[in-house]
């Protein structure tokens, strides 16, 4: 892959766009390699995952202008629908992913973060959604993400406007979980990675699938949903295992790979 490098830390992958003279600006390319680099990572041993943009200017600072500036209607769609396949792949990857934003993340690349689980910034971040001024509309997600994270107003308020907010106004409104000093950032992720990579694997898969699928549905189903993926942890080494030690006051012993068993 030319444009994603992935770095594995134990239990942890590391997968970095790395198109920074480009500001990792995501083209047809660049979202190949993305889908390829999540499709190679072994679930049996990794755990979490780290997405982050190379340099320290630019996490993603949006789609390429360059290549969508003489697209067709047909061109349009098409590429926004294999922006929005490849996100949709990423939120609903089984693997917990946060999302390290270093610098821009304007249009693609805060539809891209959204898409992740988790996101930690830097305190130089700059998150928009700029589109409008370009005479088109975000084409990744970014209209239907946004008022899931922030609430309707104020993604309204952004969308229309294409106004950039900082990290700052980014935390306070719930588009992140918290900023960190640039030079902290990679880091303060990698660490909250193996925080999750510590825990029983089925059962961190199984909250995320229970939130993801849950936030779809009335919340008898949602509660359905739950019922039945928490009855799939019992039986299971992790679940017996945990509980054992629980009862006794011994440390846990998390299979090393993932299983049903």
């Amino acid at each position: 892959m030319s444009f994603v490098n992935v770095e594995l830390q134990g239990a942890v992958a590391v997968l970095t766009i790395d198109r920074p003279k480009a500001l990792n600006a995501l083209n047809p390319e660049v979202l190949a390699d993305l889908k390829a680099a999540f499709e190679g990572i072994d679930q049996n041993t990794v755990r979490c995952v780290v997405l982050t943009g190379a340099g320290d200017k630019s996490f993603v600072a949006g789609a390429d202008i360059g290549s969508m500036s003489t697209m067709t209607k047909a061109e349009g769609e098409a590429f926004g629908k294999l922006g929005n396949d490849i996100f949709l792949m990423i939120e609903s990857f089984p693997l917990p992913v946060i999302a390290a934003v270093n610098g821009f993340a304007l249009g693609g690349g805060c539809e891209l973060a959204m898409s992740c689980d988790i996101r930690l910034c830097s305190d130089n971040a700059m998150f928009g959604q700029p589109e409008v001024g370009l005479g088109i509309t975000p084409g990744f997600g970014g209209t239907q993400r946004l008022p899931r994270l922030v609430g309707m107003g104020m993604a309204k308020q952004l969308l229309y406007t294409a106004r950039n907010i900082d990290a700052a106004e980014a935390l306070r409104i719930g588009l992140v979980n918290a900023v960190v000093p640039q030079a902290e950032l990679l880091d303060t992720a990698v660490k909250m990675a193996n925080n999750v990579a510590k825990n029983a694997p089925i059962a961190v898969r199984a909250c995320k699938k229970a939130v993801n699928e849950g936030m779809q549905v009335s919340i008898d189903k949602a509660v359905e949903i739950e019922e039945k993926l928490f009855g799939d942890c019992f039986e299971t080494h992790d679940q017996v295992e945990g509980m054992a030690c629980f009862l006794s006051r011994e440390k846990p012993k998390p299979k090393a790979v993932f299983t049903n068993n």
